[in-house]
Parts: structure tokens; sequence; C-alpha cells
């Protein structure tokens, strides 16, 4: 996955608006545009899409602190990353929205259960201690899911603006 320069400039950049897109939004918990942005990167840019992510989360250790809750953020965002690049690259164009937010919206329903064995880990958790975890995540879970499910509105746009910008770059992937 050898890079151009214009790559390298462009997938910091978009690394860098998933960060500032997290702190415009840090107020509303659980509401962010990362699963819309982690979607339409994966989308257009398929594994070079892990370029902006992992810039995201580099970005996010330096700037936040590389502590024990930045652990899982190493794999986490992948996760939606690969389930993303296990999609039909030819979706019918109807189906595009509401498969993009959905698996989006799982993401977020999973984030806590995705996130718990580290904290296990971590914190010496057993298997039950574990899911006690997950149980009093629940909630926030629930919110992160469904406002990924109504942000996902946003991820089609998204991927056109992508696509219309390389396409203008003479670079269309």
């Amino acid at each position: 996955m050898k890079l151009t320069t214009r790559e390298i400039a462009v997938f910091a950049m978009l690394g860098a608006f998933m960060y500032a897109s997290k702190m415009l939004m840090e107020l509303a918990p659980n509401i962010h545009l990362l699963g819309v942005l982690t979607t339409a990167y994966t989308v257009v840019y398929r594994k070079k899409a892990l370029y902006p992510i992992y810039t995201y989360v580099i970005l996010n250790g330096m700037l936040c602190g590389f502590a024990t809750w930045w652990i899982p953020y190493l794999y986490i965002w992948t996760v939606l990353w690969g389930a993303v690049m296990l999609l039909p690259k030819k979706l019918p164009k109807k189906l595009c929205p509401i498969v993009y937010m959905s698996v989006c919206a799982m993401h977020g329903f999973l984030f806590g259960t995705l996130y718990a064995p580290v904290q296990a880990l971590l914190f010496g958790l057993n298997f039950k201690g574990m899911l006690a975890w997950i149980a009093a995540g629940l909630p926030w879970d629930f919110i992160h899911g469904v406002s990924n499910f109504f942000c996902g509105v946003l991820i089609v746009p998204v991927i056109s603006a992508l696509r219309l910008a390389e396409k203008y770059a003479g670079c269309e992937q």
C-alpha cells in the first residue's frame, strides 16, 4: 500500500478532521461522527482508510493522553473498518444508506462489549466482572448505537463528497 505525497496529505487531513469532529461534539456523550467517517473512508479508500483512522487514533492519544482508556482504540475502529470491508463493493444504491447506517449503529451498540476484554485484562476482572462492566455500560451503548444510526444519514453524502474530491483531483480510487 504505497502512498503518494497527495495521499499522505489527504489522509492526515481526514484523520485530523475525525479528531476535530470528535472534540467539537464532546459535550454530547457517545454522539459523534467517528462511525460515519470511518464507514465513509472505508467505502471510498478501502484498505488505505486505515491511514486516516489510525491518524485519528494517534492524535487522540497524543492530545488526550495515552492512558488505559486509549488502548482499545488500537483495535475498536478496525472492527468497524473490517465490517465495512466485508460488505459488497457494489451494493444497490437504495440499500446503501440503510446498510451503512445499520453497520454503523451496530458498532455503537457493541462498543462497550468490544471495549470490555481490554478493561477486564487491565483491571483484573474475571468473566463475571467483565459482564457486569458491559451491563453497566448498556445505557451508554444504547445512546451510542442510536446516535450512530441517525448520524449515519451523513455516510452516503460524505462518500459522494470524497469521491467527487478524488475525481476532481484526477485520482479516483
